[in-house]
């Protein structure tokens, strides 16, 4: 990506052009990070492809932003630029303005869906291994493989991406990028769920047996402690960047205070919430405590913080032998140079195996419409008292035998 400088002079070049957008996104970025994205989306549609077929999912659900990314990246950019060009050639913004906004847009939205990428590759790499060792789908009983992040917030509870039964094992809970705010109506409402907004999100957490909601918020964190946590890195060098942590070091607003921010404006309500960075906000957050700290030290917080019985870092690249070192002296274990190679996380899923815990029933999967019904009636006449266990088994032992000898 280009300097701030180097981005005004792409929007002098590009201001009189009928497609400013593409232009700028040609002269800033160049089409290599674009040919890079629809490689990285290629490796993603073959493995939620094998996963489709072997679960036998009935639809797949993106957030709006991942799904536009998906079907076309440099489209996707294009749209992010919409309304600071349509400002630009209104003379609303300046090309000293529009230059760095527009480059920051690029940059951001390019990275944040690369990293979803990944972090959902990850996850369906582990589940497809999964069905090698008899996984059925538990939840969502719908069969919609669900990529998402939203999900019952409005109705006060966070539910799992997906359940899964593995016979001999147990059951499996899988939850991405949680906790998630929960909706609030005042005040009092907004203390109990505070937390939630400034929680750091792992990428992944895994839960033993079937875990349909994890918010407790009496608890900090305000969430049910997971069994296990994955988290991703898709940079190369990501161990050496770092940010800012204002989040769980916020102080909480009174819902009237939230109320005029969102008013100011949604990202203006936001940039207060998450601490980003808004320049309504900035002398604010200023206010607030706040922590700069390196990626490294941010996952070793994960591990603090929440606590797991396990947690396990998959890098796309290699990592130094010090920063595994480090990773590994806080407990956490490493998997680096997996690239899109979903065969390198065949040990992680034999990990999440290993946290598969039994449960009361048993679930099992029956396509043909007629022979469900039947052993839906067989159960309910068991659980009635008129066919007894022993006199079922008598049946189906004689019809084996019948079946022997034909």
């Amino acid at each position: 990506m280009t300097s701030n400088e180097e981005a005004i002079e792409c929007t002098r070049k590009c201001i009189g052009r009928r497609d400013t957008s593409s232009c700028f996104i040609d002269c800033v970025f160049g089409r290599e990070p674009i040919k890079e994205a629809r490689l990285w989306i290629e490796y993603f549609n073959n493995v939620l492809k094998l996963v489709v077929e072997r679960y036998s999912f009935s639809n797949t659900l993106f957030s709006r932003e991942f799904g536009s990314f998906l079907r076309d990246p440099y489209r996707h950019l294009r749209k992010k630029l919409f309304i600071y060009t349509h400002d630009l050639k209104r003379g609303r913004l300046k090309p000293e303005e529009y230059g760095p906004r527009a480059a920051a847009a690029l940059r951001t939205s390019l990275r944040t869906n690369l990293r979803t990428l990944y972090q959902n590759w990850v996850y369906l790499s582990i589940i497809y291994h999964l069905y090698t060792h008899g996984a059925q789908i538990v939840y969502p009983e719908h069969g919609v493989l669900s990529l998402e992040r939203s999900g019952k917030q409005k109705l006060r509870w966070i539910p799992p991406n997906l359940v899964l039964d593995l016979p001999e094992h147990g059951s499996i809970s899988f939850f991405l990028e949680v906790p998630r705010p929960l909706a609030w109506e005042d005040t009092s409402d907004l203390h109990e769920t505070w937390k939630l907004y400034t929680a750091l999100r792992p990428d992944m957490m895994v839960y033993s047996g079937r875990v349909m909601d994890i918010v407790e918020p009496s608890s900090n964190p305000p969430i049910k402690k997971p069994d296990l946590i994955i988290e991703c890195k898709e940079l190369i060098d990501w161990y050496v960047r770092v940010r800012d942590v204002r989040g769980p070091l916020a102080k909480p607003l009174t819902a009237e205070e939230w109320r005029n921010l969102w008013i100011q404006g949604l990202w203006d309500g936001l940039a207060e919430v998450l601490g980003v960075s808004r320049r309504e906000a900035i002398e604010q957050v200023k206010e607030r405590r706040g922590i700069r700290l390196s990626e490294v030290k941010i996952v070793e917080l994960y591990r603090s913080v929440y606590n797991p019985r396990e947690m396990i870092l998959v890098s796309k690249y290699s990592i130094p032998g010090d920063v595994r070192e480090e990773l590994c002296g806080h407990d956490i274990v490493v998997y680096d140079n997996i690239g899109f190679d979903h065969g390198g996380l065949e040990a992680v899923a034999k990990k999440v195996l290993e946290y598969a815990k039994p449960v009361g029933d048993i679930v099992i999967h029956i396509r043909d419409p007629d022979l469900a019904r039947i052993v839906s009636t067989i159960v309910r006449m068991v659980e009635e008292g008129i066919l007894s266990i022993n006199e079922l088994n008598k049946i189906v032992l004689r019809f084996e035998k019948e079946i022997a000898y034909t």
